[in-house]
């Protein structure tokens, strides 16, 4: 089989063969050779380009004892890995952590985060986000633990691996009163702590700017050492990942207006300091 051009639904069924062959205890090479296939195969395979024929990978599964749910799963994003975009309908409401995002997020060289409204999530305090989980009727609030962790688990992730992260946010998000004021005020001296760190940026673009290039709405863009960038867009209760080159280079204008905008580093943090006092 032909391979083909990375998508996100291919990079998917790449991060879930990879958890299939760790959980059966096993290597790449020694799933290989059990499965018959050269190495360099499965590299292609987990790296979602492809290269194998549907009976290919019900072998390579039953080679790995993977449970029937999550081989329908995979064998479902073997069939749909050469498309591009992807709407996901969670129901009412979003995960905590939504899978692909989380595979995304687990292998990015760099997160570029755009916020029109709200403190982006990487930097929510537990506190904000449990406000935030308070005022939508759509998050119960038995889940708000549970939800609470998730993200910590996500941020601690992130901030582990030293993952590059930039964050773009409008000057109303520091404005909007989430919770009492006392939390924001914890939650801005939280953006600017976390700021200190050498692979966490953080640039404020002005209301006095007036129209900008990110009145479309926040988004996150995600980059890989050799993969192509995917931008996610999370709304309610869908996400919409998208890795074709048109909404790509479209999103990536985006961001160089908005690095044209926004304030230089010293002086969003002493714009967070003229709040907070």
């Amino acid at each position: 089989m032909p391979k083909r051009d990375s998508t996100v639904r291919g990079r998917e069924l790449g991060a879930g063969i990879r958890a299939a062959i760790e959980k059966a205890g096993l290597t790449g090479r020694g799933a290989s050779h059990l499965a018959g296939w050269d190495p360099a195969k499965l590299s292609d395979l987990m790296n979602g380009m492809g290269g194998i024929s549907e009976h290919d990978l019900i072998r390579l599964l039953g080679v790995c004892r993977t449970p029937l749910e999550e081989s329908d799963h995979l064998l479902t994003m073997f069939r749909e890995a050469d498309r591009s975009g992807w709407l996901q309908i969670h129901g009412e409401r979003s995960p905590g952590w939504p899978r692909t995002l989380g595979d995304n997020e687990k292998v990015a060289t760099e997160i570029i985060h755009w916020s029109t409204h709200l403190i982006p999530g990487l930097l929510q305090l537990p506190d904000y986000l449990r406000a935030l989980i308070a005022g939508n009727p759509n998050s119960p609030a038995e889940e708000a633990d549970e939800r609470v962790a998730t993200r910590t688990a996500r941020q601690q992730h992130l901030i582990n691996r030293h993952c590059a992260m930039t964050f773009y946010i409008h000057e109303q998000a520091l404005h909007l009163p989430i919770g009492s004021p006392e939390l924001m005020s914890d939650q801005l001296d939280h953006v600017m702590t976390m700021g200190r760190r050498s692979y966490i940026t953080y640039r404020i673009v002005p209301t006095s700017t007036g129209a900008h290039a990110g009145t479309a709405g926040s988004f996150t863009f995600l980059k890989f050492d050799a993969l192509k960038p995917v931008v996610f867009i999370d709304a309610e209760n869908h996400g919409v990942y998208l890795d074709d080159k048109a909404s790509v280079e479209a999103y990536s204008r985006i961001l160089m207006a908005l690095d044209r905008t926004a304030l230089s580093v010293e002086e969003s943090k002493e714009l967070i300091n003229g709040i907070i006092s």
